[in-house]
């Protein structure tokens, strides 16, 4: 098992749009292209409280190139996604990173 941290920094005031997105939309096409989340926070102390990071789990490297990938095609997504930034842009930036648990972490 391995995890992947996200990163999304939003731009001034849309963090609530983009919570809304997840809420409403994007866990529901994980949950049909088998994407499972392991926790999404926001910042209350830190660095930007415009962030949001959460932990997707995967089996492999492999099973995340294939289902990654066709989330990111999945019209639906890409009809949503435009609809949801209709009042403009959402992200500044995103910034993730594959994680391994080591031998005596909790979360394996």
């Amino acid at each position: 098992m391995i995890h992947e941290l996200r990163i999304y920094r939003c731009l001034p005031g849309r963090l609530p749009a983009l919570l809304k997105r997840f809420d409403t939309v994007t866990l529901k096409l994980w949950e049909r292209h088998g994407i499972r989340q392991a926790g999404f926070w926001t910042t209350v102390v830190g660095e930007s409280s415009n962030d949001l990071h959460y932990l997707v789990a995967w089996e492999s490297l492999a099973e995340r190139e294939q289902k990654w990938a066709a989330f990111q095609a999945d019209p639906e997504w890409i009809a949503k996604r435009a609809e949801s930034e209709k009042d403009g842009p959402i992200l500044l930036n995103v910034t993730n990173a594959i994680l391994q648990p080591t031998s005596f972490s909790a979360v394996k």
